[in-house]
């Protein structure tokens, strides 16, 4: 069974990539993965505030930043970790950078190329609170930002993305002609809780489950007839059933992050052999054989990823 996959550019033997977490902190663990049938892994992200750039101009009210000491590994310590995993492992490892506007922080991307990153993801997270910030603006910055990433380094550039864009179809396209090699769908935002008994913002951390996969699957299914560069898609995926509906809208990579931290590196083999069953089941040899056979240009039922399928569901219910 040929379960190869192209990603960014790089030949994969699996669509099974670790995302961006700590599981790279630590080279035995990261070569545990390789190991387990990881085909690519993803380092945790250096922040644009580690490069102490945006920190200071934060108003003081948004004070809950953590100190540079806190951060698990400061710019230097990340090219160390980095040129230690190109000496261990033999798969693909994507470095990460996370920020919200254009800066000389993104500069830092060379040295990750030189360090040995065969390609960066670049998460754009940011919540507007603003309300003199339009969305377009906001879009014109992140595009400015992939325009100087992709400008710098000669490795390939992933945007991790949030679904919460007016019109991420366009944007994606903008994406692309920037620069960027392929799309990360989508970013999860821990959204944090109250604290009744202290009555203050409480921090959370919630893994994901595959309820949360079917935003991305209607995503992939959109975007996949539109772009000619890659689709990851990350969060919700569980099971070879979750990635078995990954490929068939679209994408290209599956990332894991939330399943192995419940189950460990182990699970990759178990989703292995279950969209290898999968595939056996319904006689094909390749993912590219069913790659994209349900994105919104070759479905059958094309309106069943558009407004139609919101008015179905909601006339469907009875009382």
């Amino acid at each position: 069974m040929n379960l190869a996959t192209p990603y960014l550019g790089l030949p994969l033997h699996s669509p099974f990539v670790v995302g961006a977490s700590p599981f790279c902190d630590d080279v035995y663990v990261a070569r545990k993965l390789q190991d387990a049938g990881a085909a690519a892994v993803t380092m945790r992200s250096l922040f644009e505030e580690q490069f102490g750039l945006t920190i200071w101009h934060a108003p003081k009210s948004a004070a809950g930043y953590p100190e540079f000491a806190d951060y698990q590994l400061g710019p230097e310590r990340y090219l160390v970790q980095l040129a230690d995993l190109k000496k261990t492992l033999s798969i693909p490892f994507i470095a990460s950078l996370n920020g919200s506007h254009p800066g000389s922080w993104i500069s830092f991307a060379q040295r990750l190329e030189n360090a040995g990153a065969d390609a960066i993801e670049l998460n754009l997270y940011q919540v507007i609170t603003d309300p003199t910030v339009a969305a377009d603006q906001v879009e014109k910055e992140m595009i400015a930002a992939v325009d100087a990433l992709t400008g710098s380094v000669h490795i390939p550039i992933a945007v991790k993305l949030s679904p919460f864009h007016p019109s991420i179809a366009q944007l994606a396209v903008a994406l692309e002609l920037a620069g960027a090699s392929g799309l990360v769908l989508f970013n999860r935002f821990y959204q944090p809780d109250i604290d009744l008994e202290e009555i203050k913002v409480q921090p959370q951390l919630q893994l994901s489950n595959s309820d949360e996969l079917l935003l991305r699957l209607r995503w992939l299914a959109i975007l996949s007839p539109l772009l000619r560069g890659s689709l990851a898609v990350t969060g919700g995926v569980h099971t070879a059933a979750d990635t078995v509906k990954a490929l068939l809208t679209g994408a290209h990579a599956v990332q894991l992050v939330s399943v192995l931290l419940k189950h460990g590196p182990g699970v990759i083999s178990t989703l292995r052999h279950g969209l290898e069953k999968w595939m056996d089941g319904h006689n094909f040899s390749a993912i590219e054989q069913f790659r994209g056979r349900l994105n919104l240009a070759r479905c059958p039922d094309a309106a069943a990823f558009e407004r139609a399928n919101y008015i179905r569901v909601l006339q469907s219910r009875k009382v």
